[in-house]
Protein backbone atom coordinates (compact mmCIF):
# COMPACT_ATOMS: atom_id res chain seq x y z
CA UNK A 1 0.00 0.00 0.00
CA UNK A 2 1.40 3.35 -0.98
CA UNK A 3 1.65 6.20 1.51
CA UNK A 4 -1.04 8.03 -0.42
CA UNK A 5 -3.39 5.03 -0.14
CA UNK A 6 -2.57 4.65 3.56
CA UNK A 7 -3.53 8.26 4.26
CA UNK A 8 -6.74 7.81 2.30
CA UNK A 9 -7.61 4.61 4.22
CA UNK A 10 -6.76 6.18 7.58
CA UNK A 11 -8.90 9.20 6.70
CA UNK A 12 -11.87 6.92 6.00
CA UNK A 13 -11.26 5.08 9.28
CA UNK A 14 -11.11 8.38 11.20
CA UNK A 15 -14.40 9.46 9.64
CA UNK A 16 -16.03 6.14 10.60
CA UNK A 17 -14.65 6.22 14.16
CA UNK A 18 -15.66 9.84 14.80
CA UNK A 19 -12.08 10.95 15.58
CA UNK A 20 -12.60 14.55 14.47
CA UNK A 21 -9.05 15.79 15.11
CA UNK A 22 -7.46 12.95 13.12
CA UNK A 23 -10.13 13.30 10.43
CA UNK A 24 -9.49 17.02 10.03
CA UNK A 25 -5.69 16.68 9.93
CA UNK A 26 -5.79 13.81 7.43
CA UNK A 27 -8.42 15.57 5.32
CA UNK A 28 -6.17 18.64 5.15
CA UNK A 29 -3.19 16.45 4.19
CA UNK A 30 -5.25 14.57 1.61
CA UNK A 31 -6.51 17.84 0.09
CA UNK A 32 -2.94 19.10 -0.18
CA UNK A 33 -1.87 15.88 -1.91
CA UNK A 34 -4.87 15.96 -4.23
CA UNK A 35 -4.29 19.60 -5.19
CA UNK A 36 -0.61 18.91 -5.85
CA UNK A 37 -1.56 15.97 -8.06
CA UNK A 38 -3.93 18.17 -10.05
CA UNK A 39 -1.21 20.79 -10.45
CA UNK A 40 1.44 18.21 -11.44
CA UNK A 41 -1.04 16.19 -13.52
CA UNK A 42 0.05 12.82 -12.19
CA UNK A 43 -0.41 10.67 -9.09
CA UNK A 44 2.24 11.41 -6.50
CA UNK A 45 4.70 8.72 -5.48
CA UNK A 46 5.70 8.16 -1.86
CA UNK A 47 8.64 10.59 -2.07
CA UNK A 48 6.36 13.36 -3.32
CA UNK A 49 3.80 12.62 -0.59
CA UNK A 50 6.54 12.70 2.06
CA UNK A 51 7.72 16.07 0.70
CA UNK A 52 4.16 17.44 0.90
CA UNK A 53 3.77 16.17 4.46
CA UNK A 54 7.15 17.63 5.47
CA UNK A 55 6.03 21.04 4.18
CA UNK A 56 2.80 20.76 6.16
CA UNK A 57 4.65 19.75 9.35
CA UNK A 58 7.01 22.69 8.89
CA UNK A 59 4.08 25.09 8.50
CA UNK A 60 2.37 23.66 11.57
CA UNK A 61 5.59 23.83 13.60
CA UNK A 62 6.05 27.52 12.66
CA UNK A 63 2.45 28.21 13.71
CA UNK A 64 2.95 26.36 16.98
CA UNK A 65 6.09 28.38 17.74
CA UNK A 66 4.35 31.65 16.89
CA UNK A 67 1.40 30.81 19.14
CA UNK A 68 3.71 29.88 22.01
CA UNK A 69 5.76 33.05 21.53
CA UNK A 70 2.52 35.03 21.54
CA UNK A 71 1.44 33.47 24.82
CA UNK A 72 -1.32 31.36 23.26
CA UNK A 73 -0.69 27.74 24.34
CA UNK A 74 -4.39 27.05 23.72
CA UNK A 75 -3.80 27.63 19.99
CA UNK A 76 -0.40 25.90 19.96
CA UNK A 77 -1.79 22.61 21.32
CA UNK A 78 -3.89 21.71 18.24
CA UNK A 79 -0.87 22.44 16.04
CA UNK A 80 1.29 20.10 18.14
CA UNK A 81 -1.39 17.41 17.92
CA UNK A 82 -1.57 17.81 14.13
CA UNK A 83 2.22 17.52 13.88
CA UNK A 84 2.13 14.28 15.88
CA UNK A 85 -0.50 12.83 13.53
CA UNK A 86 1.38 13.87 10.38
CA UNK A 87 4.68 12.55 11.69
CA UNK A 88 3.15 9.05 11.82
CA UNK A 89 3.39 9.08 8.01
CA UNK A 90 6.96 10.32 7.79
CA UNK A 91 10.07 8.13 7.81
CA UNK A 92 11.86 7.61 11.12
CA UNK A 93 13.86 10.75 11.93
CA UNK A 94 17.64 10.51 11.82
CA UNK A 95 19.51 10.82 15.09
CA UNK A 96 22.27 13.40 15.40
CA UNK A 97 25.06 10.79 15.14
CA UNK A 98 23.46 9.17 12.08
CA UNK A 99 23.03 12.56 10.49
CA UNK A 100 26.66 13.53 11.07
CA UNK A 101 27.78 10.17 9.63
CA UNK A 102 25.60 10.78 6.57
CA UNK A 103 27.11 14.27 6.15
CA UNK A 104 30.61 12.75 6.25
CA UNK A 105 29.54 10.13 3.69
CA UNK A 106 28.12 12.85 1.43
CA UNK A 107 31.30 14.93 1.67
CA UNK A 108 33.40 11.89 0.76
CA UNK A 109 31.05 10.78 -2.03
CA UNK A 110 31.00 14.20 -3.69
CA UNK A 111 34.69 14.94 -3.18
CA UNK A 112 33.77 18.22 -1.48
CA UNK A 113 36.70 20.14 -0.06
CA UNK A 114 35.37 23.62 0.76
CA UNK A 115 32.27 25.60 1.63
CA UNK A 116 31.86 26.32 -2.10
CA UNK A 117 30.78 22.67 -2.48
CA UNK A 118 27.78 23.05 -0.16
CA UNK A 119 25.22 22.80 -2.97
CA UNK A 120 26.74 19.61 -4.35
CA UNK A 121 26.78 17.97 -0.92
CA UNK A 122 23.21 19.07 -0.17
CA UNK A 123 22.11 17.68 -3.54
CA UNK A 124 23.58 14.32 -2.60
CA UNK A 125 22.03 14.43 0.88
CA UNK A 126 18.52 15.56 -0.07
CA UNK A 127 17.11 12.17 -1.06
CA UNK A 128 18.73 10.55 1.99
CA UNK A 129 17.36 13.02 4.53
CA UNK A 130 13.99 14.08 3.06
CA UNK A 131 11.37 13.74 5.75
CA UNK A 132 13.95 12.43 8.21
CA UNK A 133 15.79 15.63 9.18
CA UNK A 134 15.23 19.38 9.12
CA UNK A 135 16.84 20.77 5.97
CA UNK A 136 18.11 23.87 7.74
CA UNK A 137 19.85 21.73 10.37
CA UNK A 138 21.37 19.49 7.68
CA UNK A 139 22.65 22.55 5.84
CA UNK A 140 24.22 23.89 9.05
CA UNK A 141 25.99 20.56 9.67
CA UNK A 142 27.27 20.45 6.09
CA UNK A 143 28.51 24.05 6.31
CA UNK A 144 30.31 23.28 9.59
CA UNK A 145 31.91 20.15 8.15
CA UNK A 146 33.01 21.93 4.96
CA UNK A 147 34.36 24.86 6.97
CA UNK A 148 36.50 22.37 8.92
CA UNK A 149 37.84 21.01 5.64
CA UNK A 150 38.45 24.54 4.37
CA UNK A 151 40.44 25.44 7.49
CA UNK A 152 42.38 22.15 7.40
CA UNK A 153 43.21 22.66 3.73
CA UNK A 154 44.48 26.20 4.28
CA UNK A 155 46.34 25.74 7.59
CA UNK A 156 49.57 24.71 5.88
CA UNK A 157 49.78 28.02 4.00
CA UNK A 158 49.41 30.30 7.03
CA UNK A 159 52.57 31.95 8.17
CA UNK A 160 54.55 31.06 5.03
CA UNK A 161 54.89 34.68 3.98
CA UNK A 162 55.61 36.06 7.46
Amino acid sequence: MSLRERIQADLAAAVRSGDSRRRDVLRMAWNGIYNLEKRERHELDDDDVVAALVREVKTRRESEEAFLAGGRPDLAEPEAAAIAILEEYLPTPLGEDDLRALVDEAVAATGASSVRDLGRVMGWLAPHTRGRADGRHVSELVAQRLAQLDVAGHDGGHGAGA
